[in-house]
């Protein structure tokens, strides 16, 4: 039986960089499992994608001898990133090592292997509810937009990524904080500012209607009637973070540049995107944002498309025009159209016009709307 404390875990998980932890049992999260059960119609597309979230409400289905969660609390947004990379991506993604393995990932194989060397063995599941664990762990508390605000870091923000870490061992739960923790005086901000209409109240989400979701898990031609409230973002969403209340202390803080990410801007460029190839999207975006492989390329460039017509920019024009005679995927191509119409111009129009008849009945469509003609 090893002899390791809470406080020598916590310590060492300090000493890897994370601002917080938590211990809690590994009892099974029934409520959890009842709420993605009431709610199928909402949350189906996530077992059907394979995603295991009701299997992941049980610890035991992920190691038969787990006693407790530890929850590692890391604060992703530590570093400010570019402005122009904040505007059309969602920062939780900028600098996310889950494909590269070069940051996080590291220090979480050292906090494992720093268990395993005391006997303890460790799982850390993707589909376990870590925000509820985290909550269950004391650590936080909920917000209305759904995200998880924590007690101690990020000036109590919501800009954190908690860690579940199943083990085998028993260590004293620590007390609960499951609630919701927005004052009583915000005037529900995130609701009002949620383009989509994603958030619902009372801590519940539509995630099909979510920004984030229509951005990488979102099937087929956008319709039209979402376009325009999606706005900007390209992949992710932080609308609902941005002009909540509990996260304006951390959002005036005076935060350096983070490097690794601000030394790929280039990369991430509206331009350089949409008419990326598949070697460049492969070797130089889908490393940093992988809920999308090679075989969705033609969702991020619908996806650039879209923010491009939404920024009225007409410097955007040639770039659409290219994209539109070159790309091979009509999804994308028909965004092109309608981009072309929303940032409007001569250049656009001429170029609309030339592209009648559009060659599939879709094509077409698109042109004559993007044309006022529909």
């Amino acid at each position: 039986m090893t002899g390791l404390t809470k406080e020598d875990i916590i310590a060492k998980a300090c000493e890897l960089g994370f601002e917080d932890v938590g211990f809690t049992t590994a009892d099974p999260f029934d409520t959890h499992l009842d709420f993605l059960k009431d709610r199928q119609d909402e949350y189906g597309w996530a077992e059907a994608t394979g995603l295991k979230l009701m299997e992941g409400t049980d610890p035991k289905t992920v190691m038969a001898r787990a006693q407790t969660i530890i929850v590692l609390m890391e604060v992703y947004f530590k570093k400010r990133f570019p402005r122009q990379m904040e505007g059309h991506f969602g920062r939780c993604y900028l600098d996310d090592d889950r494909v590269t393995k070069d940051g996080l990932s590291r220090r979480i194989k050292a906090f494992r292997s720093f268990l395993l060397d005391s006997g303890i063995d460790s799982k850390v599941p993707y589909h376990l509810p870590h925000r509820v664990a985290a909550a269950r762990a004391g650590m936080g508390t909920f917000g209305k937009n759904c995200l998880f605000y924590s007690n101690k870091v990020a000036r109590q923000g919501s800009w954190v990524l908690p860690i579940a870490v199943v083990v085998d061992r028993a260590f004293d739960p620590d007390m609960p904080s499951v609630e919701m923790g927005c004052p009583d005086w915000c005037r529900n901000a995130c609701i009002t500012a949620c383009p989509t209409q994603a958030l619902k109240g009372n801590g519940t989400i539509d995630p099909r209607k979510c920004i984030s979701f229509l951005t990488y898990f979102g099937q087929g031609l956008t319709p039209r009637e979402l376009r325009e409230p999606m706005g900007i973002y390209v992949y992710g969403c932080d609308r609902c973070q941005n002009v909540c209340p509990r996260n304006a202390p951390w959002l005036a803080a005076d935060l350096p540049v983070n490097e690794r990410v601000a030394a790929r801007e280039k990369d991430f460029r509206l331009s350089s995107l949409l008419n990326m190839d598949e070697s460049c999207f492969t070797s130089r975006i889908w490393p940093h944002m992988f809920y999308m492989g090679p075989d969705r390329l033609w969702l991020w460039q619908m996806n650039v498309a879209r923010a491009m017509g939404n920024t009225r920019d007409t410097g955007y024009t040639k770039d659409l025009i290219r994209c539109f005679k070159e790309n091979r995927d009509d999804r994308v191509r028909a965004m092109c159209a309608w981009a072309l119409g929303r940032i409007g111009g001569q250049p656009s129009r001429a170029a609309l016009e030339g592209f009648l008849p559009g060659g599939t009945a879709i094509l077409e469509e698109e042109i004559r709307y993007a044309l006022g003609l529909v």
